[in-house]
């Protein structure tokens, strides 16, 4: 009885210690003060990898399709703007420049963008023709999907659903088949970006969003009339693909309009991009 108390204390100490471990702040605050502890107990490198691997696919199969884009003036258009905002996550983390940052943007009706953990950019065409998107207001966009692979937000939707055993199939696949390692990337990826992200999240990433954007030269005004175009588009015609995973609402725009005060000083002393 004696040593099944001594073990169980010893399971409860490592429990314990193992918790502890998982909690990290993953990015430094910047002026927008985003300062949060997160439980990770998967590792980056291990996301970075099925990301990786599901990005691929997606592009391949984007490829297939002819729909992929890797050159031309709309895809140098967001080049552009993903390398002004890239420049600038240094502010929030220090190993952004070890990143394999990718960008493609994807010829479809669809409107949506995402950034995969390790810096994988995606855009549809359908978001940026059928809101009229200005520089500003992509920036806005790509900034806030930049900010959620700052902030790990898909490790840690990962790694809470692995502690609640929501996803027994995950496992490190490299010993496995090709067929296998996919098969894991896109459970995974329906965790990282398919998924609705939390509140929390969403404010994490708008506020480090926007400040991404105003440093980089980017007015972050434009990220208010961003969301009021995409309420806009959801009147009558049910929710977009964006708006799926991208909770909206009154209450976001206040709070955008709250922080303005912070990150209109960085936009105003920021070189500027050249407006299109």
């Amino acid at each position: 009885m004696q040593l099944k108390v001594v073990w169980f204390k010893l399971f409860l100490i490592s429990l314990l210690s193992t918790l502890l471990l998982a909690c990290a702040n993953t990015t430094r605050s910047g002026a927008v003060g985003v300062n949060r502890s997160q439980f990770l107990v998967v590792s980056a490198s291990e996301v970075d990898r099925l990301s990786a691997i599901s990005y691929n696919e997606q592009n391949q199969k984007a490829k297939e399709k002819n729909i992929l884009v890797t050159s031309g003036p709309e895809y140098s258009r967001l080049k552009t703007i993903s390398n002004r905002l890239i420049s600038q996550t240094g502010v929030f983390r220090d190993d952004t420049h070890q990143w394999n940052w990718q960008l493609v943007l994807i010829d479809a009706p669809i409107l949506n963008a995402t950034c995969a953990p390790g810096g994988k950019i995606t855009f549809y065409t359908g978001l940026i023709e059928q809101l009229n998107l200005s520089d500003d207001e992509i920036a806005a966009i790509m900034g806030h999907e930049i900010a959620h692979a700052l902030r790990e937000h898909g490790r840690e939707r990962l790694s809470q659903a692995m502690a609640q055993s929501a996803v027994v199939n995950i496992a490190i696949a490299a010993a496995g088949s090709y067929g296998s390692a996919i098969s894991a990337a896109n459970q995974a990826s329906q965790y990282i970006l398919v998924l609705p992200n939390s509140r929390q999240n969403e404010s994490e990433a708008d506020a480090i969003g926007i400040e991404l954007a105003a440093r980089a030269g980017y007015n972050p005004q434009a990220a208010i009339s961003v969301w009021q175009k995409m309420n806009k588009a959801t009147q009558g015609k049910g929710t977009l693909e964006f708006l799926s995973t991208h909770p909206s609402g009154d209450t976001r725009i206040e709070q955008l309009s709250e922080l303005m005060p912070v990150v209109q000083p960085l936009y105003l002393a920021a070189p500027k991009a050249k407006a299109k």
